[in-house]
């Protein structure tokens, strides 16, 4: 006797049975779509998933909520910032990112004192970014 979970298949084998697998999901298919399936549910069943739904979506906005909650809160924010943990680098290639579209912004508005902090903080920045 042969051990079938042992014995390897060969690519015509392996065509062969995903031929026939293919031909049954298509049999099964027309014949399924020929049925004219009608169902019916009882007000109790009805009352039961009404009941489900509306307990989950509870349970959705609760959660939410706690989310909403949670991220707000001061732990939260150091937890994130471990988890991020950056390096020196890559947080003053954000600071410049940061100050370039804030020094846009300002010039947009012809606020040309706040665009000349952004500038001595892009200095600043630029400072840092040599070393690296």
């Amino acid at each position: 006797m042969t051990d079938n979970k042992n014995k390897k298949m060969t690519n015509k084998e392996l065509y062969e049975k995903i031929e026939a697998t293919d031909k049954s999901i298509k049999s099964l298919t027309r014949k399924l779509g020929k049925m004219d399936v009608k169902m019916s549910i009882s007000d109790y069943d009805l009352n039961q998933l009404s009941i489900k739904i509306v307990a989950r979506m509870m349970n959705i906005q609760t959660m939410s909520e706690w989310y909403e909650h949670v991220s707000s809160s001061d732990i939260a924010e150091k937890v994130m910032d471990q988890r991020l943990s950056m390096t020196e680098e890559e947080n003053a290639i954000g600071d410049v990112a940061r100050y370039m579209t804030l020094m846009n912004l300002f010039e947009d508005k012809e606020e040309y004192e706040k665009c000349a902090i952004c500038k001595l903080k892009l200095d600043n920045i630029n400072k840092i970014l040599e070393k690296y």
